[in-house]
C-alpha cells in the first residue's frame, strides 16, 4: 500500500483545498495515538492514517476506506504531506505503476458496480475462484457474446488474470474481489447462463466455509435463467458426496453426474490432481423454473444523533447472533460535536467494515452505506438500537 514515513508533520488547519483533493478534518483517537483525515476526491471519501511509530510517523491510506485505483490515494498522500510541511524520510509511491491503474479501472470492478450497475445487456455466465484463470480466459475467448464475472480472493490470482485479460485483448470479463455467496445476493433475476464451481476448497475441517450450501444453491436457482446450470468439478470425494446430497434434497432436482470425463479446458489443479491418479467428479444441476425479479431496497439511515458517553460505553463490545454480528471498535474524536467510531458487523463469512460519522444531530456511514445484504440490514438495526439505547 502507498505509504510515507515522516521524521516530523505539522497538521494544517483543516478544512483545506489542494486541488481536487480537500482535507475535510482531523479525528483523534480517544484510546491511542491514531489520527484519521477524512478526504474528499470528487464523490469519493475516504480517510488517511497518521501513526506515531519509533519516533516516526507512517502515513498512509486506511485499509477500510481505501479507493481505487491506488493512483487517487498516492495523490492524496502527497498533497496532504506537503501542507503538514512533512519531513520525509522513505516512500514508496513511485512504484505505483500507471499500467496496473489502467487494468484495475478497465477490468476490476467493486460490489458497488454490481449491485447499482449490473450490466444486463448480455448473458452472464459466474466463475467462482477462477484460480490461474485458465478456464475462465478459454470460456471468455470461446464465447465472445457472453458476459463473464470471475470472482476470486486471492490477490496474485487476480493480477496474473487482468494482465491476460489486457494481453489478450479480451472485453467481456469482469473480474471481482469479493466473497461469492455473498455476490450471489446481488445477481438480477433469471440472467445467468451458467455458474462455475470448479475445484473450490473442500474445507473438510470447516465445512460451513464451503461454497456450495442449500443458502447459495437457493440464490443460484434465482440468478439462473430456465435452463441454466450449476456446474461443481471437484477432485474431493467428500464435497461431491456433500454437495450431491444438498442438491438431491431440492424438491425438483434436474442433473447430470460424471466422473473422469476430461473437459474441453483443463486448470493446472486439475493437470496436477490427474497426474496424481485422483478422480475427478462433476455434478451438473440444471435449473428448472424462473424466478421473481430482485428488490434491493434496504435502508441504511439513523433517525438522530447520540451521546458520547453512549459510544464510549458501546468500544469493545461485540453482540453476536444466529447468521450476523456487530462489533464496535475504536472511537475518535474530531471536536466536541463530532465523532468517527470504527465497526465492523453483518456476515461472519464476509463482514461489512465502516466507520460511523456522528456530527451534531445526525448519524452515517462513511464512507458510504454497507451493501444491501440481509445480513447488514438485521445488523444495521441492532446498531441503531445500541447508539439509541
Amino acid at each position: 500500500m502507498p505509504h510515507i514515513v515522516a521524521k516530523n508533520i505539522e497538521v494544517p488547519q483543516l478544512p483545506l483545498n489542494r486541488g481536487e483533493f480537500e482535507y475535510l478534518w482531523v479525528a483523534k483517537a480517544l484510546n491511542g495515538d491514531e489520527q484519521l483525515v477524512g478526504v474528499r476526491y470528487k464523490d469519493l471519501r475516504f480517510l488517511l492514517k497518521i501513526k506515531p511509530k519509533e519516533g516516526r510517523y507512517v502515513i498512509k491510506g486506511d485499509k477500510i476506506t481505501r479507493p481505487a485505483p491506488t493512483y487517487i490515494l498516492k495523490e492524496a498522500l502527497k498533497n496532504f504531506c506537503e501542507a503538514a510541511r512533512c519531513e520525509v524520510l522513505y516512500d514508496n509511491l513511485s512504484t505505483i505503476k500507471p499500467s496496473h491503474v489502467q487494468k484495475a479501472r478497465e477490468f476490476l470492478k467493486d460490489i458497488d458496480y454490481f449491485i447499482h450497475q449490473f450490466p444486463k445487456h448480455k448473458e452472464v455466465w459466474i466463475e467462482v475462484g477462477f484460480g490461474s484463470g485458465r478456464h475462465l480466459l478459454y470460456q471468455a475467448k470461446t464465447h465472445p457474446d457472453i458476459l463473464f464475472v470471475g470472482i476470486e480472493v486471492h490477490k496474485p490470482s487476480i493480477e496474473q488474470l487482468l494482465g491476460q485479460i489486457a494481453l489478450q485483448k479480451l472485453d467481456n470479463i469482469l473480474v471481482l474481489d469479493y466473497d461469492a455467496r455473498l455476490f450471489m445476493e446481488f445477481v438480477p433475476s433469471n440472467i445467468v447462463g451458467k455458474i462455475f464451481v470448479h475445484f473450490p476448497v473442500p474445507w473438510d475441517k470447516k465445512p460451513h466455509r464451503r461454497v456450495i450450501s442449500k443458502a447459495f444453491l437457493t440464490e443460484a436457482k434465482r440468478v439462473l435463467k430456465p435452463g441454466g446450470v450449476l456446474e461443481l468439478r471437484t477432485d474431493s470425494k467428500n464435497y461431491f458426496d456433500y454437495a450431491l446430497e444438498i442438491f438431491l434434497d431440492e424438491p425438483k432436482a434436474k442433473m447430470e453426474v460424471t466422473k473422469n470425463i476430461e473437459p474441453p479446458i483443463s486448470s493446472k489443479y486439475e493437470d496436477r490432481w490427474v497426474r496424481l491418479g485422483k478422480d475427478i467428479y462433476d455434478i451438473r444441476f440444471e435449473n428448472l423454473e424462473s424466478s421473481e425479479e430482485l428488490v434491493l431496497d434496504m435502508d441504511f439511515s439513523f433517525k438522530g444523533g447520540t451521546q458520547k458517553e453512549t459510544l464510549i460505553k458501546l468500544m469493545g463490545q461485540t453482540k453476536v447472533y444466529d447468521d450476523y454480528f456487530v462489533h464496535f471498535h475504536k472511537l475518535y474524536e474530531i471536536d466536541e460535536k463530532r465523532y468517527l467510531m470504527e465497526l465492523s458487523f453483518g456476515s461472519f463469512d464476509r463482514p461489512e467494515h465502516k466507520y460511523l460519522l456522528m456530527q451534531e444531530d445526525t448519524i452515517e456511514y462513511f464512507p458510504k452505506p454497507p451493501v444491501p445484504s440481509k445480513a447488514n440490514k438485521k445488523a444495521h438495526i441492532k446498531i441503531e438500537e445500541a447508539l439509541h439505547a
